[in-house]
């Protein structure tokens, strides 16, 4: 059974905000992809690789969070897309750009950052059946 969240997610317009910007990362990276001449079928393939890390919640829900969180943070694609950059490697930049507009997706829907209490708890507030204040 999942502990509900004790900490207070962001709510009101900080979280109307933060659903924007998930928006517009969707959009630029997005648009960014567009930009490396790769294939968009790479692009709808690997569109949705960084959920995979749904399986390490198999693992508790701590190593759950912590995996899902690392691939669900700006920091990874924002490394990559630098490599890429120094290497002059569209395939890197192509894949960063996917990775960062699957960040942006779930940002837009709602779905944020992981708290190791639980898959429904998340720093955009608490998702699922059980929302809080549902």
């Amino acid at each position: 059974m999942e502990r509900l969240l004790e900490t207070p997610a962001v709510t009101g317009a900080p979280r109307v905000f933060l659903r924007a910007e998930g928006v517009a990362l969707l959009a630029a990276a997005t648009a960014a992809y567009g930009l490396t001449g790769l294939s968009w079928w790479l692009y709808a393939i690997l569109f949705f690789a960084p959920d995979a890390s749904f399986a390490a919640y198999g693992a508790g829900p701590r190593l759950g969070a912590m995996v899902y969180n690392i691939l669900h943070s700006t920091v990874g694609p924002a490394a990559l897309a630098g490599v890429g950059l120094l290497l002059d490697s569209p395939i890197f930049l192509g894949m960063a750009a996917i990775w960062a507009a699957h960040i942006g997706f779930d940002r837009m829907l709602g779905y944020g950052l992981k708290y190791a209490s639980g898959f429904s708890d998340t720093h955009l507030g608490r998702i699922g059946r059980a929302r809080a204040g549902a």
